[in-house]
């Protein structure tokens, strides 16, 4: 028997549906559109998370839109980032003297936007915003910009969109609570394996 997907006893409640991920995105192509006056952006994405969230906003700018990636690693304890970052994997190509926007999936403290912001900026970029679907309330750090946002979330473990707990949920069309089914699962240690907490 297969079993159902996602277990009902790990997801709770839906936070963003699929038409307000998908109202919001569109809304948030217009506005870069309009602000970059036909200008082509490089969106940069930070993966994994940013990867679904990026996708679907590049289609809603009208316009060229080009796309670039990087990976990032942050260290720390369970809970908390130590603001050190390590690039993992850095462009394929270079930003000087275009309008980039810098693209991620969520913010918590904003220690690793802060960071990215400040390395890209020595590249000699033409302009460059930030852009995360997800942002924690209360929880960004002083002087840390953001241009455009999704949403604002209550402190919550979440998954969907693009965000995952261990590799999993990353395809489920909504962001939902995480409640895992095991009582013994840190949701603190699984966010160091690559889940999302807000």
């Amino acid at each position: 028997m297969i079993e159902p997907y996602p277990p009902p006893s790990e997801i709770g409640d839906i936070l963003v549906t699929t038409d307000e991920l998908r109202t919001r995105v569109e809304e948030l192509g217009a506005e870069i559109a309009a602000d970059l006056g036909g200008r082509t952006p490089l969106l940069v994405g930070v993966l994994k998370g940013s990867v679904i969230f990026i996708a679907d906003l590049m289609r809603a700018i009208v316009g060229p839109v080009e796309i670039d990636f990087m990976a990032v690693s942050s260290y720390g304890d369970a809970t908390e980032s130590s603001g050190v970052v390590k690039i993992v994997k850095d462009l394929d190509g270079g930003v000087a003297g275009r309008d980039v926007i810098l693209v991620e999936d969520i913010i918590d403290s904003g220690l690793t936007m802060a960071y990215l912001v400040d390395y890209l900026s020595g590249q000699g970029p033409a302009s460059l915003r930030t852009c995360s679907l997800l942002v924690r309330e209360g929880r960004t750090a002083p002087g840390v910009h953001l241009d455009y946002v999704g949403f604002e979330l209550p402190p919550a473990f979440v998954v969907g969109y693009g965000l995952d707990v261990g590799q999993r949920y990353r395809n489920l069309p909504y962001i939902a609570t995480y409640s895992p089914s095991d009582p013994s699962i840190d949701v603190d240690v699984v966010e160091d394996a690559g889940g999302a907490k807000v």
